[in-house]
């Protein structure tokens, strides 16, 4: 250890005090103060191998790159042991689970009394969102994970800077992290809205340990968004930029393994040539009412959690870019040569390698090499792509809201809703199939709202009625649109190619926001004319298979809005009547 590396750094009372008060409680060997330098950074990757946390890849093929295997229990979202703990029961709604605070504070601190003897705890200070934004907001995190602080150091803006932000203020988010003995049956992850604070335990898991992510961009965010008439989404922000310089930057809620990466950081195909994708985030969005009454948006993260299997020079040429260097790879196979491999991967697959437990795999082999949830941890700057307006302390103005999830059936590859309510309603009812990034069922239909069932911090009726309000306060409301990428035939082919093409949806949507495309009223909100839609260079897809994408087959939409029952009866209590009437409109119209 470099002689003063990791002295305190801060002399913010509020942040000395919930520091010592957090090692009187877990009692470490002793206290690492994280500056975010990139000599601290090379000192703790050094001990971070020697210790066997991670793994050194083959620095000519990934320089800069390691690997990092969590425990086979450990290797996902586990929402039956996430909590929001508000006073009242009624405020975390029946789609969170819920303690008293007084109950879970408790239970967790006799966990935690005396969890980092033999540890170091490490001191986390970081910043969600560009120094100076006024949505920015400064987290510090206490983890006894060397793993969490690298992994912090990719996600946020980390160190010095989230101190500087923060100032004297009491403004900050309190979060403590301890893997305990990475037992399942002594993990939660915590969150207490009113008191602004975060506790994990038992886990070493991304989602659950890098507590800036889900657990302060979206669950906390969400509560301190309806406080101070925000929104904190699930959502990528990217920007298109036309051959003759027009930007329009859109946000676009996905479920997790719904393409949102792919999206994000999609390249045009060749017929759009000149056309240029810009990614400002590709999970998180924090959006706010601007200037002029602009709806104006940030990404507060600074590196990408991206799910790793089928990413290939198809499917998203900049993340295979992106994650070439300065990388952590997470329950990924390792290969003979000191390179990382998973299913999906472009080249030949490996005759022997490493799999994600550490054990030899061949392709005779029972199990995946990858796990299906592996991840990579990577800097946004990483991205070919990267939009230099995400460090803009003032956000980017969002033109339009995108709303999709992963059907096989029923929903069309683009639809456009009529007016806000609408939108909201469309949102509001999201469905996809469940996949590998929560634990839980694979493959089962599950209602998303807006992708934020898992990562709402308050009731969900409530969390559509803050949508439904914010038409008050943003002058200029962004358009609204649904899309489905993942529509099969009966064949169980996928209709439409995806990926790259997408980009044909996107142009669309471009030029409703700026009204220079028609389209026709159907009974589920305006479509593309068939004969506007561009064909040019798509193979095997024409006017007739759009057609087919974009059917409303009756008989599957009463089944959508039969099975719509159960989350307008589970939120009965708080459900806006606004959306009560949009499904009964939708109703008559069948």
């Amino acid at each position: 250890m470099v002689k003063g590396m990791g002295t305190q750094n801060a002399d913010n009372q509020h942040v000395l005090r919930f520091v010592e008060e957090a090692a009187a409680l877990c009692r470490p060997d002793r206290v690492f103060w994280c500056d975010g330098s990139a000599e601290e950074r090379a000192t703790l990757t050094r001990e971070a191998v020697s210790a066997g946390v991670l793994i050194e890849l083959n620095q000519q093929k990934r320089p800069g790159c390691y690997l990092h295997r969590s425990n086979p229990n450990d290797v996902a979202r586990v929402e039956s042991q996430t909590f929001i703990c508000t006073t009242h029961r009624d405020e975390a709604g029946p789609t969170n689970n819920w303690m008293p605070p007084k109950e879970m504070y408790a239970l967790l601190h006799q966990y935690l009394t005396g969890a980092m003897s033999g540890r170091t705890l490490y001191v986390v200070p970081y910043l969600m969102g560009p120094p100076g934004s006024p949505l920015a907001k400064v987290g510090v995190e206490l983890t006894d994970s060397i793993y969490v602080v690298l992994s912090m150091g990719i996600m946020t803006r980390m160190g010095q800077v989230a101190l500087d932000h923060l100032g004297a203020s009491d403004d900050f988010n309190r979060g403590t992290h301890s893997m305990l003995d990475v037992n399942p049956s002594r993990r939660y992850i915590a969150h207490f809205p009113q008191d602004n604070t975060i506790i994990s335990v038992g886990s070493n898991y991304g989602g659950n340990v890098l507590l800036g992510k889900k657990c302060l961009a979206l669950r906390i965010g969400s509560w301190l968004a309806r406080q101070e008439n925000w929104m904190a989404e699930h959502m990528l922000i990217l920007g298109v930029e036309s051959p003759e310089g027009e930007k329009t930057y859109v946000a676009a809620a996905f479920p997790s393994a719904c393409g949102k990466t792919n999206f994000a950081m999609m390249i045009p195909p060749p017929h759009y040539a000149g056309w240029k994708i810009r990614t400002v985030g590709d999970d998180i969005a924090w959006m706010k009412p601007g200037e002029g009454g602009r709806l104006r948006a940030i990404n507060p993260e600074a590196g990408y959690f991206g799910v790793v299997p089928g990413t290939n020079s198809k499917s998203n040429p900049n993340a295979v870019a992106t994650i070439a260097r300065n990388t952590i790879f997470t329950n990924v196979a390792l290969t003979d040569d000191g390179d990382v491999w998973w299913e999906g991967k472009d080249g030949s697959v490996p005759e022997t390698c490493w799999d994600c437990k550490g054990q030899r795999w061949t392709p005779q082999s029972k199990e995946k090499a990858a796990h299906p949830n592996s991840r990579f941890t990577a800097p946004t700057e990483n991205n070919p792509n990267f939009a230099p307006e995400a460090n803009d302390p003032s956000g980017v103005p969002i033109s339009a809201l995108i709303f999709g999830g992963r059907r096989a059936d029923t929903l069309p590859l683009i639809f456009q809703a009529f007016d806000w309510g609408h939108g909201v309603y469309l949102g509001a009812m999201m469905g996809s199939e469940t996949t590998s990034a929560a634990v839980g069922g694979v493959g089962q239909l599950r209602r998303d709202p807006m992708a934020m069932l898992p990562f709402c911090g308050y009731d969900m009726g409530d969390y559509f009625r803050h949508w439904l309000n914010m038409r008050k306060h943003i002058g200029l409301l962004p358009r609204m649109f649904h899309v489905n990428w993942f529509r099969k035939d009966a064949n169980g082919n996928y209709v439409w190619p995806g990926f790259g093409e997408n980009m044909r949806v996107l142009k669309w949507i471009v030029d409703r926001c700026h009204g220079r495309v028609r389209a026709r009223e159907t009974i589920l909100g305006w479509m593309p004319f068939t004969q506007n839609f561009e064909y040019e260079g798509l193979k095997g897809f024409g006017p007739n298979e759009f057609e087919a994408a974009q059917a409303i087959g009756p008989e599957e939409w009463k089944r959508e809005l039969t099975l719509q029952d159960e989350l307008f009866i589970n939120l009965n209590r708080t459900m806006p009547k606004e959306l009560t009437y949009q499904r009964e409109l939708l109703m008559s119209r069948f």
